[in-house]
């Protein structure tokens, strides 16, 4: 079983090769009806559980650290867990992070690796996508990365491949505390004047966050995972947030962005 969360198709396009790779067709994405009744039931005894997902902020994204935590899962008692955490250049501790929910689960951690993907979170100076040949030679590295990481699953890794990077625990142990305090909220988002009313933030939306008015303008709630999918997807660049994002770039991962949506909805029926 593969599970994943993504905001703008890294992770899923990691998770389609891997299942690709593994052989392993029972790919869960976290949205919708899954995250909102957080029970899910293995196609057949499975022999592990991969979770792949972003890196926020050096540490697991708050809705999966969530989902881990109150998640029934059935068929997977023998399970081991492998992490697969794609980033924009290093991780810092989130594979002890996600090692520790592990364990407070009873379940089994093996494998922890990263996978060097475009940079895509754009809400704080000083942070913008990358720049096109930048975006384009990560995703060209990250072929045979992925190969790698199938090979350590096959093979019943346990260790950790991580880019960890410099100044590992502040970040993870500081940095990451304090942006799941005060930067999660989704008030700074808005629409501006060039929005078109297409709706296709809402519908993208992984946790149904966002509703059309009768104006025909977005609106977003209070639960929002900050996973960005509204920023870049939206066709005007009409969706702001404050003017955090003015003039900054938007990126989506081509090879996995097209079926997001239809899989998001066919989450929901």
């Amino acid at each position: 079983m593969i599970i994943y969360f993504s905001g703008t198709g890294n992770s899923r396009d990691v998770a389609t090769r891997l299942s690709s790779l593994l052989g392993d067709d029972d790919v869960v994405e976290l949205c919708g009806k899954v995250l909102k009744e957080e029970v899910l039931q293995a196609k057949q005894p499975c022999k592990s559980v991969v979770w792949v997902f972003p890196v926020y902020s050096w540490g697991v994204p708050p809705v999966v650290a969530g989902f881990i935590k109150s998640a029934k899962i059935s068929g997977i008692t023998v399970a081991a867990h492998h992490l697969v955490a794609t980033c924009g250049d290093d991780a810092g501790l989130t594979a002890k992070k996600w090692r520790k929910l592990m364990r407070r689960r009873g379940w089994t951690a093996a494998s922890a690796s990263t996978v060097i993907m475009p940079n895509t979170y754009t809400l704080m100076k000083g942070f913008d996508v990358d720049p096109d040949d930048v975006a384009q030679a990560k995703l060209e590295a990250s072929q045979a990365r992925v190969v790698e990481i199938a090979r350590r699953i096959k093979d019943g890794a346990t260790d950790d491949d991580i880019v960890t990077g410099r100044f590992a625990w502040f970040k993870s142990c500081v940095i990451y505390s304090l942006f799941c305090r005060f930067t999660m909220s989704a008030k700074p988002f808005h629409a501006t004047n060039d929005c078109t009313g297409c709706g296709l933030c809402a519908r993208s939306c992984p946790l149904d966050n966002i509703t059309m008015g009768n104006d025909r303008r977005p609106a977003w709630g209070n639960d929002c995972a900050q996973c960005l999918r509204c920023y870049h997807t939206c066709p005007v660049a009409a969706v702001q947030y404050g003017k955090a994002t003015q003039g900054k770039g938007r990126y989506l991962n081509k090879t996995a962005i097209a079926t997001t949506a239809k899989s998001h909805l066919e989450s929901n029926k």
